[in-house]
């Protein structure tokens, strides 16, 4: 009898632990704005276009070294074009903060979160599944995350039709010649925490 109890009290002890580690959330990481970089593309028929936009403020949950979740604010009033200067640059500026683009007196940001991350073969990578607002428009993504202990990299491409971002999109507008832009831009996301 003695036997028995031993095994039920060790078993339940076994079992309440079980039940605690599994309760633990994950760590909260803060993302550092001053050291994290978004880094823009956009290609039109004539070449590209490059810039950075700014992070307002995000987090990421790791747990035990893995990417859990998370999610950031992007300060879309920070749009900067990196490959031009002078008036050129002033003016695209301008543009992309204008109605044509993404509106950024009405929408000052734009936020990503993270409700899906999959371990992926290759150590630190996930496949990971957000919703991205732009606009005030939700839609879910799914890019390929890397992550580890104090930093985390994502390249993720956008179409920003999706956001109600029409401006010389050949997908809506006909005999736009050399003035298409593509559907698609590109972000090149560095988190560090």
């Amino acid at each position: 009898m003695k036997r028995f109890l031993s095994i039920i009290l060790l078993n339940s002890i076994l079992f309440l632990n079980i039940c605690q580690a599994n309760t633990n959330p994950p760590a909260k990481k803060t993302v550092d704005v001053s050291k994290s970089t978004i880094n823009w593309k956009a290609s039109k028929v004539t070449g590209t276009h490059t810039g950075t936009v700014g992070i307002k403020s995000g987090s990421l949950d790791i747990e035990k070294g893995k990417l859990k979740g998370g999610s950031f604010v992007v300060d879309m009033k920070s749009i900067v074009v990196t490959d031009l200067s002078g008036t050129g640059k002033e003016r695209l500026e301008g543009h992309l903060n204008s109605d044509d683009f993404f509106s950024t007196e009405k929408f000052t940001e734009a936020k990503l979160d993270i409700t899906k991350v999959t371990e992926m073969a290759m150590k630190g990578e996930y496949a990971v599944t957000a919703n991205l607002t732009i606009k005030g428009i939700t839609k879910p993504i799914s890019f390929v995350a890397k992550a580890s202990e104090n930093s985390a990299t994502a390249e993720i491409k956008i179409d920003r039709t999706k956001y109600d971002i029409k401006y010389g999109s050949g997908s809506f507008f006909e005999n736009l010649g050399d003035k298409a832009i593509d559907d698609t831009f590109e972000l090149n996301i560095n988190l560090v925490y």
